[in-house]
């Protein structure tokens, strides 16, 4: 076999696969090109962002794999540059095969591809395309996930007749399930590095490959680190310089991590350890060597949980040794921004990924360099991308499928993308509640977003608008959670981890009179005596809310309820509080969500009582909140396989209450999506008489009752429609899946209360979806 010289000696490897599925997740450095990936956008293909220096880092390009019709592709998992060339990995899905491509710069400045490589083998679910690196001649493509999970490391060089094609498959020779081998790939002028970050319980391994006496590519060397604990993920990152190996350990000590150096031995053939680095800071989670990348004989270390935000440790080489350190820190990032997730360095330049920032959008920053330090020169980000919003003709779920949608027996009105209703990059959808205009009937979607709350009129179901935006408190900052519930066309507005944000009341009378939408508004009125809150309750009969849930600062009730009268709506006044100790994690009392009425159900004893029942992380609590100067505690109950007791609704009749657990589907607690149903006949004594589990294994979020219909949330599965006709024995009727490709977000909360029929729901990526249920019987 002929052998090609291997032109690039040093070379930086993949990122942590916990940052890589987002924008600045993976970069790299061509010859006059920096290239970010992403690949986050769940509905949606894959790109990679090409950015030129000598362009004041504009975008100069977007490659991807243009597979027309296609859906997310994982498009962009990993980039490696080569001068004028960069390949690119596509890991595929379960069902589409994974890829590489090969793009090389024409002399016009336009990228074209030129190979595209793929394992022979049916790649499909073997995540091909997980990790690359191209260096000259030389270009290697992992599958981590093939050979039942133990991992193969294809290895493509040029063709006798041009071309490139497979020369060589490189497997560790104890590697075994799930080791995730190729993770992290690193060349030298003689050696492949390969780390395999899961093997032998996390320890993690690297694997060493040179060429044997025919040519052709043969492990010579496996290295490990002596009484390293379990889960250290020791090769989750590499990189190798004329004389050392660098392997980062991001799980080491508790995610604190290291970076282990070996020095190479010529005559005995040994790589030996020779030196290990930590964080200068204490604590867990830093994961130090997430990322690592050389300049010269100087060494990069990520720590993306580092510091504020994450930090890049600069190792200084001097004549003998290490001669400083300094650090790196992202401009304004965020406290969850993850800077360092990812490092390219070339020449004078340097970009860092900051793969969390913007709320897990991710962006990476580029750094230049002035005499002896390193400047901050440029943030760069992608397109916020989404579906196309959909009005004018709704869209008829016809054999299973609504547009991009999965469903049954529910068709689609409309859909407001989270862009067109204030959102902006990095903006997250939450809940939502209704609003019904007392005077002119018509019917508003109040949707929370991580940064304030959009106001729609869906009145026209067809031709929803985007009336206004109420943002988030001044001086409160954006984060996940948001609640609106209403009294007396007023809404009242609640955030979590949102620092002094208190309870917005807002005038929706004001919607009334918007001429030119959208508008931005200012709170009608601020009750201050709360700062965070996870949730509002209202009890709309008796003119009382109720915060849970609430913390960092003002009269948090133990995270129970903080009671409010606000019978005169524009000036809520505190009522009392309530919190049953024997409930919540931290034994306190802390609901995350309830639901309050004036009593109606078969419990004589409770006839016309005002009744909180509350979801209470461990047990629901039911409470008797008719004297808020004495509220006095009814029941407690919890059940079997308890993750975390997230929210509820009771029936009409006030017998049954149907709860859902957030935490027990991603526990693998139970083999389905469990809903609980509880007899409340005595509320002294509450009886769950049923877990019903769907055929779903997706997390239940927030659920309401309408009539015999249950309609629940659903993270991963959307909206699932649910007669309850039989109380005791629920039946699926209907769904939207309104996130078919994420298992992770989807719709947060629906609202099925207008009298026109309609639902809305919001999911937390998308937006708006506007629903209608085929022949609703209730």
């Amino acid at each position: 076999m002929t052998r090609y010289p291997i032109t690039l000696l040093i070379l930086a490897s993949v990122a942590s696969p916990i940052y890589a599925q987002r924008f600045g997740g993976t970069v790299s450095i061509g010859d006059t090109d920096l290239f970010v990936a992403e690949t986050r956008n769940r509905g949606l293909p894959g790109e990679v962002y090409v950015f030129d220096r000598n362009a004041p880092w504009q975008t100069q390009a977007r490659l991807s794999a243009l597979n027309e019709g296609a859906g997310p592709d994982g498009f962009g998992r990993h980039v490696s540059a080569d001068g004028d060339q960069v390949l690119v990995g596509m890991v595929g899905s379960e069902e589409a095969e994974g890829a590489a491509y090969v793009f090389k710069k024409a002399s016009d400045g336009s990228w074209n591809r030129i190979s595209t490589l793929a394992g022979p083998d049916d790649p499909t679910g073997a995540a091909f395309g997980a990790s690359v690196l191209l260096a000259g001649h030389l270009a290697l493509v992992a599958a981590p996930r093939a050979e039942s999970s133990a991992g193969l490391v294809y290895v493509y060089e040029p063709g006798a007749e041009g071309g490139i094609q497979e020369s060589g498959r490189l497997l560790g020779s104890d590697t075994g399930e799930g080791d995730m081998f190729g993770i992290a790939l690193a060349v030298n002028e003689q050696f492949i590095f390969v780390g395999a970050p899961s093997h032998a319980d996390g320890r993690g391994a690297v694997y060493v490959f040179s060429r044997d006496a025919a040519g052709s590519w043969a492990q010579s060397k496996k290295i490990e680190v002596e009484e390293i604990p379990a889960s250290s993920a020791f090769g989750t990152s590499l990189v190798v310089g004329p004389e050392q190996l660098y392997v980062g350990a991001p799980g080491y000590e508790q995610r604190a991590g290291a970076v282990f150096r070996f020095t190479y031995d010529a005559e005995s053939a040994e790589w030996r350890q020779d030196g290990v680095l930590t964080a200068f800071e204490d604590g867990r989670a830093v994961q130090f060597g997430t990322a690592l990348a050389m300049d010269g004989s100087d060494l990069w270390v990520g720590a993306p949980g580092g510091g504020a935000g994450g930090v890049v440790y600069r190792y200084i080489s001097g004549p003998s040794g290490w001669s400083g350190v300094t650090k790196l820190l992202a401009r304004d990032a965020d406290a969850r921004a993850a800077f360092g997730s990812a490092i390219a360095v070339r020449e004078e330049i340097a970009v860092i990924g900051a793969a969390s920032e913007d709320a897990g959008e991710g962006a990476a920053h580029v750094f230049e360099r002035e005499g002896s330090m390193w400047r901050h020169q440029a943030r760069l980000v992608n397109e916020m991308r989404g579906y196309q919003a959909i009005r004018g003709a709704e869209v008829r779920c016809e054999d299973g499928v609504a547009s991009a949608w999965s469903c049954d027996q529910v068709d689609l009105i409309s859909f407001v993308p989270l862009g067109e209703m204030g959102g902006v990059r990095g903006t997250r959808a939450n809940d939502l509640w209704g609003w019904t205009d007392s005077q002119t009937g018509r019917e508003y979607a109040l949707v929370g977003r991580s940064d304030g709350t959009a106001f729609v009129d869906v009145t026209d179901p067809h031709h929803p608008v985007f009336v206004g935006d109420l943002p988030m408190t001044a001086g409160s900052r954006a984060n996940v959670w948001r609640d609106i519930k209403v009294y007396r066309d007023h809404a009242y507005v609640v955030a979590d981890g949102a620092g002094e944000h208190g309870v917005q009341v807002f005038d929706l009378a004001r919607l009334r009179t918007v001429e030119s939408p959208p508008v931005t508004f200012s709170e009608t009125a601020l009750y201050d005596k709360i700062h965070s809150a996870h949730n509002i309750v209202v009890n709309e009969e008796t003119g009382y809310a109720f915060v849970v849930g609430a913390s960092g600062g003002g009269e948090t009730c133990g995270g129970g309820l903080h009671m409010m009268d606000i019978r005169a709506p524009k000036s809520p006044v505190f009522a009392g509080c309530f919190a049953d100790p024997t409930t919540g994690r931290r034994k306190t009392g802390y609901s995350h969500d309830a639901q309050c009425v004036t009593y109606a159900g078969p419990d004589l004893d409770y006839l016309g009582s005002e009744i909180c029942i509350g979801s209470n992380e461990t047990a629901i609590s039911i409470s008797d909140v008719s004297d808020k100067e004495n509220p006095v505690p009814v029941s407690a109950a919890a059940y079997p396989n308890v993750a975390y007791t997230h929210q509820g609704w009771l029936t009409e009749d006030h017998r049954y209450f149907y709860m859902n657990d957030e935490g027990d589907e991603p526990r693998g607690l139970v083999e389905g999506t469990r809903t609980l149903v509880w007899d409340l006949a005595d509320l002294d004594d509450p009886v769950l008489v049923k877990e019903y589990v769907a055929e779903t294994t997706t997390t239940d979020h927030n659920l309401y009752i309408k009539g015999n219909l249950m309609y629940q949330s659903n993270y991963g599965s959307g909206l699932r429609i649910l007669d309850i006709t039989d109380p005791e024995d629920p039946v699926e009727i209907g769904f939207f899946d309104t996130a078919p490709y994420d298992a992770g977000g989807g719709s947060w909360s629906n609202y099925p209360y207008f009298d026109s029929g309609i639902i809305i729901v919001t999911s937390t990526g998308e937006g708006l979806f506007v629903l209608r249920q085929r022949q609703v019987d209730t």
